[in-house]
């Protein structure tokens, strides 16, 4: 951790700060993760942040093993270990993929082998996104067959926006990873 974690249940100096804590917490169910708590010392920040990443998370006609392997793709490429132990576990829940897939994906040369059209798409699609930023035609076309517009939308978002998430988790060492994953002294 490179900022202090504001507290748990922070007193903010302003009503419309401690609203935007509130806001925070009821898409959390209640409570303030290490991120949360990092991003609260820029309250319009975290408030964006919420909203934007809030429509990711919940309001993606996305499945949910296409939306999180997505997101784990993007954790393993960034090392942004915190972000993966967050979300593998909700990838192994959507339960399309095995147990020995889902390891697989922390594989950097990992090609998709086992996985369905749809899913090594989006894995293609997440690498390109990620590695270089540039997505070639072949990997597009192979997206277009399976995803209609607003899909392609949704999973170009959801990649662009775990992006940016593990960029600041890895940046500001939120949850301690860099140390435990070798990454302190890079």
């Amino acid at each position: 951790m490179r900022l202090p974690y504001i507290p748990n249940d922070p007193q903010m100096p302003s009503e419309s700060d401690q609203a935007i804590v509130e806001r925070v917490k009821q898409r959390r169910g209640g409570k303030l993760l290490e991120l949360d708590k990092t991003l609260l010392h820029a309250p319009p920040i975290a408030d964006g942040w919420n909203s934007f990443l809030g429509a990711i998370r919940t309001q993606s006609t996305l499945p949910a093993s296409v939306r999180e392997l997505a997101i784990c793709r993007v954790a393993v490429l960034n090392q942004a270990w915190y972000e993966w132990s967050h979300h593998a576990p909700l990838l192994r829940d959507a339960g399309v993929l095995s147990e020995e897939t889902v390891e697989k994906i922390k594989g950097r040369l990992w090609k998709g082998d086992g996985l369905d059209d749809k899913h090594r798409v989006v894995l293609e699609y997440t690498d390109a996104m990620t590695i270089g930023c540039v997505v070639g035609d072949g990997v597009f076309k192979k997206l277009r067959e399976v995803f209609d517009e607003r899909e392609i939308v949704e999973v170009t978002t959801t990649v662009a926006a775990y992006n940016c998430v593990s960029r600041v988790l890895v940046a500001l060492d939120v949850g301690e990873m860099a140390e435990k994953h070798g990454l302190a002294s890079v």
